[in-house]
């Protein structure tokens, strides 16, 4: 089965080649890699002259310019639409280092039948999980992220986790053609943030399970290119508004009548998250990603220009 690995770029051309040098690796050498510049013409000039035109294992390495930023759903949409002949289509974020047999092991669960999306053990550099999949809880548009915290030799149950999970990290998050098919693309109106909880949730509101592969292991060392990692007080303001109002997008996007609950939820949970450490500063673009939320508002926002 051939597969089309997608990477997102905005301006991290030698972060992409990192991790590039882990995908050379891999067990599974039936897929190629194609890499969407979201950040302008001389950023993929400078994609272009940092990555290889192939992998050591002969795969091909495509690099495309988006006509604008599309964002990360609306550049995962265009590397997808680049290979439409593909069987399946295997999301990685660019700050990831997938291990050898990350995608030998994806492919081995989505090949049993039964699921056509899977997702891996997400670690960080230390050694500690970042998540084995996720948990939407819609009455407070609150993610949880499985098994954080617990370290990677900890014995892992596949069946409780596929049993609890309804959404799929997009850090690595691989899907086939009938999902593709079925389900349809990514919501390009979310932008950044939160457009692979929506994506999941669409697919099991048709009634596809999700997968996990308990051996496919994806280091990840998060939020490296939109900030988020950053100490509190220290975080942008991107990642922060587009994380509350996207939040609440998903609720209304998928079950609209908890918005009751969720709207007021969302807005006492980043009260208690920013204003206890005094970041007023993070409070504010958190209140204002809250309320923009509220309005409906998509898309880029008009304040990123």
């Amino acid at each position: 089965m051939t597969v089309s690995i997608c990477i997102i770029a905005f301006r991290n051309a030698e972060e992409i080649a990192t991790c590039l040098d882990a995908l050379a690796l891999s067990t599974y050498t039936d897929f190629d890699v194609v890499v969407t510049e979201n950040g302008g013409e001389a950023a993929f000039q400078e994609l272009v002259s940092c990555l290889p035109h192939q992998l050591t294992g002969g795969q091909k390495v495509e690099c495309l310019c988006a006509p604008s930023n599309l964002g990360y759903a609306g550049g995962v949409n265009h590397c997808i639409k680049a290979r439409p002949d593909s069987e399946a289509w295997w999301v990685v974020n660019p700050d990831t280092t997938p291990d050898a047999d990350a995608l030998s092991a994806l492919m081995r669960r989505v090949a049993k039948g039964d699921v056509h999306a899977a997702g891996s053990v997400l670690y960080h550099p230390d050694g500690k999980v970042q998540a084995f999949g996720g948990l939407w809880r819609a009455a407070l548009a609150r993610p949880e992220s499985m098994g954080m915290g617990a370290r990677i030799e900890a014995s892992i149950d596949p069946l409780a986790i596929e049993a609890s999970i309804n959404y799929i990290l997009g850090a690595s998050l691989l899907v086939d053609r009938q999902f593709v098919e079925q389900v349809g693309l990514m919501r390009e109106d979310y932008f950044l943030y939160c457009e692979e909880v929506e994506w999941c949730l669409r697919a099991v509101n048709m009634g596809l399970k999700l997968g996990f592969a308990p051996d496919s292991r994806v280091c990840h060392g998060q939020g490296g290119t939109t900030g988020s990692a950053a100490p509190i007080r220290q975080r942008p303001k991107l990642p922060i508004y587009l994380d509350e109002r996207n939040k609440i997008h998903v609720v209304r996007d998928t079950k609209p009548w908890f918005q009751i609950t969720a709207i007021p939820a969302t807005f006492l949970l980043l009260c208690m998250r920013y204003l206890p450490k005094r970041a007023w500063k993070q409070w504010g673009y958190a209140a204002s990603g809250w309320w923009a939320g509220v309005r409906g508002e998509r898309g880029i926002p008009a304040w990123l220009g």
